[in-house]
């Protein structure tokens, strides 16, 4: 089970490494689709601000999932996973609730099971 939450862990940081470019580089016209957004709000310079800045928590959160694998010793890298995981997971309940329910299935799904073969 580790390998797997190791393989699916990896997954998790790679989809939010494209989560943050579609948020950050995406046309809108993606944007509104991935985000179930209008495409008239996506398309406002407020809205384009705030999704480049949420993009980059997303692509410095993947990229720190990838990262901690290689800087720290096994005992380390598993409780860091474990606690960046469940952040994923409680933030993705909260953004299923209120922005998209894809969000469950997309985000938290992959996170909470990488989570559970970590921790089996």
């Amino acid at each position: 089970m580790t390998t797997i939450g190791i393989v699916l862990t990896f997954i998790v940081g790679i989809e939010h490494i494209g989560i943050c470019f579609l948020e950050i580089f995406g046309k809108p016209e993606m944007q509104a689709k991935a985000f179930d957004m209008d495409i008239n709000f996506v398309k406002q310079r407020a809205a384009r601000i705030s999704m480049a800045n949420q993009g980059i928590y997303n692509g410095m959160l993947g990229l720190l999932l990838i990262l901690v694998y290689f800087v720290f010793k096994a005992p380390v890298v598993f409780t860091v996973w474990e606690l960046l995981l469940t952040l994923i997971v409680v933030v993705a309940i909260f953004g299923g609730f209120t922005a998209t329910k894809k969000i469950f299935v997309v985000q938290m799904l992959p996170a909470l099971l990488a989570l559970i073969c970590l921790l089996v």
